[in-house]
């Protein structure tokens, strides 16, 4: 699926989407958080650019670098969440060279395991993890049904898309879209689109 310069070319695509982005993510941020869910993404992927590895590095040390840079520039809870997600899919890709489909889902899985421990947050609680874990399970079934890796992450992306809109219609119970309750609804989650956009830039690599 994926060897390490594959990997690391797929992290600075991210960081050009969430530029392209960052607008909009911060224009969803402003009803519902501090206004700079964008900026702050952007900001945190500008230094992930800086600080990569090499590229004989192994795809969990990538990953990992991408987690802990994260974790030191992004403000507010994004941060901690998506260094997280990073640091953890990196831990399951320790010493691999190489990413195939079936590493690539562990990876996520890894992933969501610890945004969900972090942030305390499950399904219908319009956060980021309402767009992670329907694209992982559509990405399971259309790894089940034997799809090209381009397809499974195409229904992994489309699933992940639908998630972020349905955030519209869910009470925030989690971060600091709770604090205005039922006035967020109506209003899309910026982490589950963020999220969207770096699952699209995946499929799109492929």
């Amino acid at each position: 699926m994926a060897d390490s310069r594959k990997v690391l070319e797929i992290v600075r695509a991210m960081g050009a989407r969430i530029e392209q982005e960052k607008d909009y993510l911060t224009e969803l941020d402003q009803p519902i958080g501090d206004s700079d869910h964008g900026i702050n993404m952007a900001r945190g992927f500008a230094a992930v650019e800086q600080k990569l590895p090499p590229p004989e590095s192994d795809v969990g040390a990538i990953l990992k670098s991408v987690g802990m840079t994260l974790v030191s520039t992004v403000g507010g809870a994004s941060g901690p969440l998506y260094g997280t997600a990073f640091l953890r899919a990196g831990m399951a890709c320790t010493g691999r060279k190489e990413l195939d489909l079936a590493g690539f889902l562990a990876a996520m899985d890894a992933a969501i395991e610890g945004v969900q421990a972090r942030g305390h947050a499950a399904v219908g609680e319009a956060t980021m993890i309402d767009a992670m874990v329907p694209a992982q399970q559509a990405m399971k079934a259309a790894a089940g049904e034997g799809l090209s890796v381009r397809a499974v992450l195409d229904a992994g992306a489309a699933a992940a898309r639908a998630g972020a809109e349905h955030t519209k219609q869910l009470v925030a119970t989690k971060g600091r879209a709770s604090y205005v309750g039922e006035r967020g609804l109506g209003h899309q989650d910026p982490g589950a689109t963020s999220f969207t956009d770096l699952l699209e830039t995946i499929a799109a690599a492929f």
